[in-house]
């Protein structure tokens, strides 16, 4: 199974996933739009969990090494709101190494979203992670919000480079 990583209109992913579904019902293809759960804090009041894309505007295709690749590279093309493939249009080519690393991190949650990582500080209020979609990325982490209770990781797929953020819980030191 190869992952591809494709860009398309951001907000309209969830709509993109379901027209190609509808349209292309025989190619049997499993798109991937991973989700995270942010806790956001209004005027003071007790957070809200919120679901957030982990990457706005880009979804994963996992496809089988067959010749109907080019098929499904037409479909997913002709589907409105398709922007281009990653790296270029011109030149399609799976994730590998670390892209497709940090993507399977959080394509292997099954469709449900990133919750919330259970964290502690150690004596040197250094975080360590115990559990949740952070555990991992405990090297990218740049910056920590104790208040928010947010975690901002730095990440880079094809080049580019992103940060996000991912919610979490502090428990007692184990």
């Amino acid at each position: 199974m190869e992952y591809y990583a494709l860009q398309v209109k951001t907000r309209g992913e969830e709509r993109f996933i379901a027209l190609f579904e509808a349209n292309y019902p025989e190619t049997g293809l499993k798109l991937s739009f991973p989700k995270r759960v942010v806790l956001e804090r209004r005027a003071g009041k007790e957070p809200l969990r919120r679901e957030r894309p982990v990457f706005p505007g880009y979804l994963f295709a996992a496809i089988e090494e067959t010749e109907k690749r080019r098929f499904y590279f037409d479909a997913l093309r002709r589907t409105p709101n398709f922007y281009r493939f990653l790296p270029s249009n011109s030149n399609i080519i799976p994730l590998a190494g670390r892209n497709l690393e940090i993507a399977l991190h959080f394509i292997r949650i099954n469709g449900a979203v990133a919750g919330i990582s259970k964290v502690y500080f150690n004596e040197d209020d250094r975080i360590s992670v115990v559990e949740g979609p952070l555990r991992g990325l405990e090297g990218s982490i740049i910056k920590v919000d104790r208040r928010k209770s947010r975690a901002k990781i730095k990440l880079d797929l094809y080049g580019e480079s992103f940060s996000l953020d991912l919610a979490f819980e502090i428990i007692a030191r184990l």
